[in-house]
């Protein structure tokens, strides 16, 4: 009882008005938990809403009774095309063996209020994702059941009755999210300065790795490669213009190659020898590896992207060297923003075809020397490209 009481109060700092129902509650208001509350039957319930031509489809509900006084309460709307309820899309997505099918999809959006706009957009990805759809063979309507789930501080989650409507759905295809990237700032990296605002200046990207699996928030392996010099530090950020998410010497896992513990305060990777490495880095379990390569690598001038948007120049769409400073060697690029209509490319060296590199794959991949021409994906796109793995990845702008 004590704690039920405890409950209460911290839910009076939530109440955003106090209507009194008695003597009793005005003096001593009682959390209750309600068993249900009630989702309102949209009028347009008996009509198939066209998802294509329509913004949003719109709910309404009644706030859970806790006990006759309103408390604050956060919503989630979801839907199912079986009103069997036993799998959500979360569960789903988490289980990495794929044989997780399924039945119904929560919406991200969180509502703080008693109605909701859901994109119609959105409800349509819904479906295709918990009915399977395949391009070309999609339903003309889908009965879709709706339902939503209210939480509060102190009080059990409460599900609502469900109301069934009837779409007109059509197909999306499914984008997995893309590698979330992380980038190395340091004495040895970029400009050298600590800089954590530029790309390509002061911070440098790893990119993520062709044939590894990234999960559904877009983490996974990322990996790089160039030239360290001896007493190098360095350490990994994630989001540009912030040190608020790292990954130092003493929480990221890994010392392959016997790197140190530099300038404690702050915990920087120290390189222990010049050299070239490849660093790999796993941003699902925070573990990092250098290898040190053998041998030597050349170094260019220039390196653009020939292709059928451009004539198949090898003087055009140049990319910008990201590493180069005085008595240091790049050997990372990216582009600004390149536009293709669908045709082939490859990457060329030095305004000539002597060195250039093909490959099979795109977005991402890893280009060989004289390799087969890449062909591209109709889009707008950010290129990165790392001439010690020939990897290329072509990030896409919306």
């Amino acid at each position: 009882m004590n704690k039920i009481f405890k409950s209460a109060l911290l839910l009076m700092g939530a109440v955003l008005m106090f209507t009194s129902c008695s003597d009793d509650r005005d003096s001593n208001p009682v959390l209750q938990q309600p068993d249900s509350f009630v989702l309102n039957t949209p009028a347009y319930a008996g009509q198939a809403i066209d998802l294509a031509n329509s913004e949003t489809v719109n709910f309404t509900w009644s706030q859970p009774d806790y006990g006759g006084f309103p408390v604050a309460c956060e919503y989630t709307v979801e839907v199912s095309a079986t009103n069997q309820w036993t799998t959500s899309y979360a569960e789903e997505a988490a289980d990495e063996s794929g044989e997780t099918q399924c039945d119904y999809y929560a919406f991200e959006n969180i509502f703080s209020t008693c109605n909701a706009e859901v994109s119609a957009s959105e409800l349509a990805k819904a479906l295709v994702v918990i009915c399977n759809y395949v391009d070309g063979q999609v339903p003309a309507e889908q009965e879709v059941y709706a339902r939503v789930k209210a939480n509060t501080p102190g009080a059990r989650e409460v599900v609502s009755n469900v109301v069934k409507l009837l779409v007109t759905p059509y197909y999306i295809e499914l984008k997995p999210a893309d590698p979330v990237l992380w980038y190395m700032v340091g004495n040895c990296i970029g400009s050298a300065d600590w800089n954590v605002n530029d790309i390509g200046t002061g911070i440098v990207p790893l990119l993520p790795e062709p044939g590894a699996d990234f999960d559904k928030d877009g983490n996974g392996s990322l990996v790089y490669a160039g030239y360290f010099p001896a007493g190098g530090q360095f350490k990994f950020v994630r989001d540009p213009g912030s040190w608020d998410t790292q990954m130092n010497f003493t929480n990221i896992d890994g010392n392959d190659a016997g790197v140190t513990d530099e300038d404690g305060d702050n915990h920087n990777i120290g390189i222990p020898s010049d050299g070239y490495y490849k660093i790999t880095m796993n941003t699902v379990n925070n573990t990092f590896s250098m290898e040190k390569l053998d041998g030597t690598y050349s170094e260019f001038d220039i390196i653009a992207i020939p292709g059928e948007h451009n004539g198949w120049s090898t003087a055009d769409d140049s990319m910008t060297a990201m590493g180069k400073r005085d008595n240091t060697e790049n050997h990372e690029w990216m582009s600004e923003i390149i536009s293709f209509d669908g045709g082939k490319f490859k990457f060329a060296a030095n305004n000539s075809w002597d060195v250039n590199w093909g490959g099979t794959d795109f977005p991402l991949g890893i280009g060989t020397q004289g390799g087969p021409d890449i062909v591209s994906k109709a889009g707008s796109y950010k290129v990165y490209f790392n001439d010690i793995l020939g990897l290329y990845y072509f990030l896409a702008i919306e």
